[in-house]
């Protein structure tokens, strides 16, 4: 486990899209059992951005405006007879949470992993309360 200054103190330069996938990871290592074995299905990408199909259906005005999204339906809304058309996917979008980083000085794996916390609570169908209720008790 990493502490504030260890995430943070060990890029000397911006983290490439293989260092937030490593942080995302890690994070990932952190969810209970229980939660994480019904997220095995779900595809984890790490982009710089959002592509312009997600920022017209989003209304974004910035492809800052935006560090995580889950693209799926989620396990309330699923039902057993349905045939999946598509994989769920989880998108991590490393460059706005490189400049949110920067703005806050947050450290940078305790935001990989509370944005990839909060986007497996959609897949799950979870509201933000119910999500920050599961980051607390990953902790």
């Amino acid at each position: 486990m990493f502490g504030t200054m260890a995430a943070t103190a060990r890029y000397a330069t911006a983290p490439t899209l293989a260092d937030i996938e490593a942080l995302a990871g890690e994070a990932f290592a952190t969810i209970p059992r229980a939660l994480s074995q019904h997220v095995d299905g779900v595809a984890i990408h790490v982009t710089d951005f959002p592509d312009d199909e997600t920022m017209e259906e989003m209304d974004l005005e910035s492809p800052f405006d935006i560090l995580g999204l889950y693209v799926g339906v989620s396990l309330d809304q699923k039902s057993v007879g349905d045939t999946p058309s598509d994989v769920d996917r989880i998108y991590l979008y490393r460059r706005p949470m490189l400049d949110y980083w920067c703005e806050t000085g947050e450290d940078l794996y305790h935001l990989v992993r509370h944005v990839l916390i909060h986007e497996i609570g959609h897949h799950f169908g979870f509201s933000d309360d119910d999500m920050d209720q599961i980051e607390a008790g990953a902790d």
